[in-house]
């Protein structure tokens, strides 16, 4: 290959690596703008507290249920097919949500949206190993990963910014720009590729699954205003058990399952699968619920809940890649347990502040919990393969990625789910008369998700100091539970992994 003909390979290599990147780069974009825009939405749009809550959980669910089958669907009919697909589907979904006439529809719309980021994100990724060989392969998914950080630190900075310019429509208006840049820059250089030895989807486990995560989605959901113990809730939760348990069957006994349940049969691979879990309720979790309390809840402009969030965020930039050069010294699991602490401290030190206190106190807890999660997060694509033998890697890389995504939507779900009867049962305590119990649960329902506005209108009689103050102490409980279950994530990481300083060589090169 003459020396122009290897530098315009280069080139276009590069040109691929940023248009799969800017692809990534929309997801989160796409995640916390939608967490920062759920108020001025409810204020303009209105809609129902569930219809509200599904703004966030409608992209999470499709996104984390389709990410497996995107990728062997990628395998079978080419990466650059599908990306082109998904990224199509992903720009037209965002350009409708901009001009969507009811919550309805955005919700409906970002569920298409999270099945057309699947696509992209799995399809990209594949397409990236093609590209790539050796210590450049590193790189770029290292790049990949760092621009997944970039997406989480700054897009509630990006999303505040649009809104307050101009209003939350911009948004998607936005994501749908990046989208139509990425596949300038990337299709015309892209080069489709197969799996020769791809055997299609599993259908039967892709089914199960999806609808076990979309039952427990709904019913975890539907709970707050229709009671933990109504009829549907309970049949939407009992059905999605069962759809768990056929799931698990169906994978025990499939010759190339979409995943190898034996590999939980090693105890450092269970160790791991506890470091998304616990990133999920340590931080992804408050990267929707804090914007939803400052904007909703305490009255801060867009800007200025995307600026103080700098301080939740903003340390993945930095730690991860910190992280990755520590296990030169330290073992990967004592810096993970360790990281879970430091950020079981950040929670708890936010739980002493009351809503409406200086914001400003706020800072160090928030940094706290930033690095805490930031440790993990950098360790743990790469533990994932390591703790396996290395012809099981790949499985291993699909069910870790499977149980991120998957607990990242499970994690928000039951989240704003336990703040929303934490809040019921304070009112409940507070109202006086007979007031009507469903009208107490769509109160609460509502200031979870930052709709002040129709919350007070939804009770009355109730004073809005009074609905701040419950809102306060509710999430001051929350912080608890969270503060609780990393600490257990800590335990069990701490407990399974700490004696193991196997780091895999992608972590070492990325350092």
């Amino acid at each position: 290959m003459t020396p122009v003909a290897q530098q315009q390979g280069a080139r276009n290599q590069q040109l691929i690596l940023a248009a799969v990147c800017l692809s990534a780069l929309v997801l989160p974009l796409s995640f916390t703008g939608g967490a920062v825009a759920t108020p001025a939405i409810g204020r303009d749009l209105g809609g129902s507290p569930v219809a509200l809550t599904w703004i966030t959980n409608a992209f999470m669910l499709s996104f984390g249920s389709l990410l497996m089958a995107a990728g062997a669907l990628a395998d079978v009919y080419g990466r650059k097919r599908l990306f082109t697909f998904g990224m199509l589907l992903f720009t037209a979904a965002s350009l409708a949500q901009s001009v969507a006439p009811s919550v309805f529809w955005l919700d409906v719309l970002r569920a298409v949206q999270g099945v057309a980021g699947a696509a992209a994100l799995a399809s990209g990724s594949a397409a990236l190993a093609q590209e790539f060989e050796g210590h450049a392969r590193t790189r770029a998914y290292s790049m990949l990963g760092t621009t997944f950080g970039i997406g989480l630190a700054f897009g509630p900075l990006v999303a505040g910014a649009l809104i307050e310019a101009f209003n939350w429509r911009a948004i998607f208006d936005f994501t749908a720009l990046i989208g139509v840049i990425a596949m300038v820059f990337g299709l015309p250089r892209m080069r489709e590729t197969r799996d020769p030895d791809a055997k299609g989807l599993d259908w039967p486990g892709t089914i199960t699954y999806s609808a076990m995560l979309a039952l427990f989605t709904f019913g975890v959901i539907q709970a707050p205003e229709s009671g933990w113990g109504n009829l549907l809730v309970v049949g939407l939760l009992s059905a999605s058990a069962l759809m768990l348990a056929l799931f698990v069957m169906i994978e025990m006994r499939a010759k190339r399952p979409m995943l190898d349940l034996t590999l939980f049969r090693f105890p450092r691979f269970i160790g791991v699968q506890m470091l998304p879990i616990g990133t999920c309720f340590c931080y992804i979790v408050l990267v929707v619920m804090l914007p939803l309390r400052f904007i909703g809840v305490e009255g801060l402009s867009e800007i200025d809940a995307g600026l103080l969030l700098l301080a939740l965020s903003a340390p993945m930039l930095v730690v991860p890649m910190l992280a990755a050069s520590m296990t030169r010294f330290v073992s990967a699991g004592i810096l993970s347990g360790g990281g879970f602490l430091i950020a079981a401290l950040g929670l708890h030190w936010l739980s002493l502040y009351n809503v409406g206190e200086p914001k400003h106190a706020l800072i160090v807890p928030m940094v706290l919990i930033g690095i805490g999660a930031g440790l993990p997060w950098g360790l743990m694509d790469g533990l994932s393969v390591s703790v396996v033998p290395k012809e099981r890697a790949g499985m291993a890389a699909g069910i870790f990625n499977t149980v991120r995504v998957a607990g990242e939507g499970i994690a928000l779900a039951s989240v704003a789910a336990m703040l929303a009867s934490l809040l019921q049962n304070d009112l409940s305590s507070a109202v006086t008369g007979n007031v009507d119990t469903v009208l107490i649960a769509e109160t609460a329902h509502r200031v979870t998700t930052g709709d002040m506005v129709h919350a007070i209108n939804t009770l009355p009689g109730l004073a809005n100091e009074r609905l701040v103050q419950g809102y306060a102490s509710a999430f001051q409980y929350l912080l608890h539970i969270l503060t609780v279950i990393t600490l257990a994530s800590a335990a069990a990481v701490l407990g399974l992994l700490s004696k193991d300083r196997t780091v895999a060589k992608a972590q070492q090169a990325a350092a």
